[in-house]
């Protein structure tokens, strides 16, 4: 009877599978996510990232964990639930009701935005991209993490006859799109050029593009020696091509001035 208490969402349900859960909990693999965001959102390490929105905060985890780098940190989500743990989780941080297609900010506004794992699970992924766009401040940068369509396991599950089935799926996104789209029509996943399609004509510049492995968490607490195994084998692996079977894309995006656009 707690468990519901604790978290009021459904975590393996028909909303959990259009909208994603959020982290819940944190672990190495956000640690070395944590890391990652760091090194690509300032040019200058020792600098601060200034005004910080996360695009899709959840239950505030990365708001929480991005505050003490932030002069002043924001969040938005579509879920009430979720922002009502992200206020308890991140007291300090300024959050809002609100979907990312459309922003309840200004233009030029952030020097930070973070999109964790958010717009395959938007309505249109293409607004959500411009408002991300139009919402940075010139120099501003936008650190964005979707799922990769390479990587053998469709992690948001899949539905067969109509019914919605939780966990992994392996080998789904390596069919062709009417047929992938039948099965995992929830969540998109993104080829790299087509990740990187959805800025072209946008005042932005990539600085940055790769697949990063998964931190195998989970795998880690029921079998250590594997998981950490595997851990080092794949993260050896995103030295190499086969970075591109990663589970996300790491996309890192500069806001250019008009008159360089």
């Amino acid at each position: 009877m707690d468990e519901p208490a604790r978290h009021p969402i459904d975590l393996h349900g028909e909303r959990a599978a259009r909208r994603g859960n959020p982290s819940f909990v944190w672990r190495a693999g956000q640690d070395r996510r944590l890391d990652l965001i760091l090194r690509w959102a300032r040019p200058n390490p020792s600098a601060s990232l200034g005004r910080v929105l996360v695009d899709g905060c959840g239950v505030g985890m990365y708001v929480q964990a991005l505050a003490p780098y932030a002069e002043a940190i924001y969040g938005i989500d579509i879920e009430a639930e979720h922002l009502e743990l992200a206020s308890r989780n991140a007291p300090q941080a300024q959050l809002q009701l609100a979907a990312a297609e459309r922003l309840p900010y200004a233009e030029n506004s952030f020097d930070t935005v973070l999109s964790h794992e958010v717009l395959e699970h938007v309505a249109d992924d293409r607004a959500a991209i411009a408002e991300i766009v139009r919402v940075l401040k010139p120099g501003g940068r936008a650190v964005i993490f979707a799922p990769n369509r390479l990587y053998p396991f469709e992690t948001h599950g899949h539905y067969w006859r109509g019914v919605y089935h939780f966990g992994n799926t392996p080998l789904i996104n390596y069919l062709p799109n009417p047929v992938r789209n039948w099965l995992a029509p929830h969540v998109r996943a993104y080829w790299p050029t087509g990740l990187r399609s959805h800025f072209l004509g946008l005042a932005v510049r990539i600085l940055h593009h790769t697949q990063i492995f998964p931190g195998y968490d989970n795998l880690i607490r029921r079998s250590p020696g594997l998981g950490r195994w595997l851990r080092r084998i794949t993260y050896a692996l995103e030295q190499s091509p086969f970075t591109l079977f990663g589970i996300s894309h790491l996309l890192v995006v500069e806001k250019v001035s008009s008159d360089r656009s």
